[in-house]
């Protein structure tokens, strides 16, 4: 099956049938904030956005530093990269595996360092943990990374690295670091990637893949030995319900599913089995419209913070009525 819907039988789209739920594209988001610059609280292409059991919203620019924000865009500090000179990260994600409800604990922020074929790895504070480290060599042996797009952890503490180029694969690590196995590679059959851009896993350890270039929806259960595809939809396109570019993911708390499409400029909604619910969002400079996003999260309120990466800019919306 290619670019395909699959939840082991085919999920209706929108504009196959009418069925198509509240869409939001000119609903006003609560909150924008942020510029393009270099100074504190201001950005220059912002590529990845984290957030964290407090609401601090960890963001990376092309500068490579990495900010972090309250939820109402409150700069709050910053610190940088080790190393830019080959390229900046297109991943994070803040990692609670074993930390404490009241305070960060063992908290840490895993960044996708991708020119430099590893991933980073920092306390929330900004001090980095080199011996958490995972790769930092290219190739194509156990360990070894092309280019890194994100990483993960599930409720056993094993990590979850993804990459493109010449792999496009998932590596999967041992809470040690320790390499355990590997899927996916280059192509459009199921299970297969071309650019397999952010990774969510969700309460069932589920891991839920934006198999970007392929412009669809992958998720694969991570509680067996050697994870297996679950769910497989979308198909490039722009219409509601089509993917184009897809290059981020969040699991709502009702287990929605919220893409954040780079191509068609929009966020949208869809259920597990990868039936529509809701867009928001089109192309423009205006609040409400975004300029290529590259990443999306949502709080403890429900809200959503949408990374408006050509405008350098977040915006902030409510998740419900769409």
């Amino acid at each position: 099956m290619q670019n395909g819907s699959l939840w082991l039988a085919a999920a209706g789209l929108a504009g196959s049938s009418g069925c198509i739920s509240a869409v939001a594209q000119g609903a006003e988001p609560d909150l924008v904030w942020g510029r393009r610059g270099i100074s504190d609280g201001r950005f220059l292409k912002p590529r990845a956005m984290a957030i964290d059991r407090h609401d601090r919203l960890f963001i990376v620019d092309t500068t490579g530093r990495i900010q972090v924000f309250d939820a109402d865009g409150t700069f709050l500090y910053k610190w940088s990269m080790p190393e830019t000179e080959f390229g900046r990260p297109t991943g994070l994600a803040v990692d609670h595996w074993q930390a404490a409800s009241d305070d960060d604990g063992d908290s840490r922020l895993l960044v996708a360092d991708t020119h430099y074929h590893r991933m980073t790895v920092f306390d929330l504070t900004g001090q980095i943990l080199l011996e958490k480290r995972i790769g930092g060599s290219a190739g194509f042996a156990p360990g070894e990374f092309a280019f890194v797009t994100d990483a993960i952890r599930d409720s056993q503490g094993n990590y979850y690295v993804g990459e493109y180029g010449d792999s496009d694969r998932i590596q999967k690590f041992d809470p040690q670091g320790q390499f355990m196995t590997q899927w996916g590679g280059t192509g459009e059959t199921p299970g297969l990637f071309v650019r397999p851009q952010s990774l969510v896993m969700d309460d069932d350890d589920v891991l839920w893949i934006a198999d970007a270039c392929n412009h669809r929806i992958q998720a694969f259960d991570c509680t067996l030995e050697q994870p297996q595809l679950v769910a497989l939809w979308g198909e490039r396109g722009h219409s509601l319900g089509e993917l184009y570019f897809p290059y981020d993911l969040a699991v709502g708390g009702d287990g929605a599913i919220l893409v954040c499409e780079y191509g068609n400029q929009r966020l949208q909604r869809f259920d597990r089995e990868g039936r529509f619910l809701g867009a928001w969002g089109s192309p423009g400079h205006d609040p409400g419209r975004l300029y290529q996003p590259w990443g999306v999260v949502i709080d403890s309120q429900d809200r959503v913070h949408v990374l408006d990466s050509n405008n350098h800019r977040v915006q902030r919306l409510s998740m419900s009525g769409w």
